[in-house]
């Protein structure tokens, strides 16, 4: 069960046209802020991540304007712990679950989940806030990630196992951010 004071959001590579070449891309991006809302109410970090932005262009303004504190870590890499500066934010958070949404599923997610497994930490993919511009790729990686030890989950799923009990006080701010 997740632990909201060991979890983490990581949030990778939601740039630009490429976001907006997902098949759904609506759906998912309204995923993909529902995790970032929820895990700002649950008091859990979001790791923002943006590939090569000179190539691929900056974080889509619908995330970009949920995070006007943050800075995303830049990388050229597909992987995310490849980049010294990334590893050393994750390590420097001190938490062992992390939650990661975004795109490319079968590029930078995957790679990201695959060394942050090797790495130590529990692995959540939220399977509704990952994307790939051929469904099948995504289909591919979600399967392979799954079984080198990535747990499955999904955005309202994640939510509500964070929230742990309907009386908690942040619940009716939970239920807007799942409507």
């Amino acid at each position: 069960m997740l632990n909201p004071h060991q979890t983490a959001l990581i949030l990778v590579d939601v740039q630009g046209n490429l976001a907006r070449a997902m098949p759904e891309n609506q759906h998912l991006i309204k995923n993909i802020q529902s995790c970032i809302k929820a895990a700002q109410a649950l008091d859990i970090p979001t790791v923002w991540i943006e590939q090569y932005p000179e190539g691929l262009g900056e974080t889509i303004a619908e995330l970009k304007e949920l995070l006007p504190e943050q800075v995303p870590l830049r990388k050229t890499t597909f992987g995310c712990m490849s980049n010294p500066g990334i590893s050393a934010a994750l390590t420097q958070l001190g938490r062992q679950q992390l939650l990661v949404c975004g795109i490319e599923t079968h590029v930078c997610v995957y790679q990201s989940v695959m060394q942050m497994l090797e790495a130590g930490y529990e692995v959540e993919l939220i399977t509704d806030a990952v994307g790939s511009r051929d469904p099948a790729n995504k289909q591919l990686a979600i399967a392979k990630m799954q079984t080198k030890g990535a747990s499955l989950t999904s955005t309202e799923m994640w939510i509500f196992e964070a929230t742990k009990d309907a009386k908690s006080p942040l619940f009716k701010d939970i239920l807007k951010i799942v409507k």
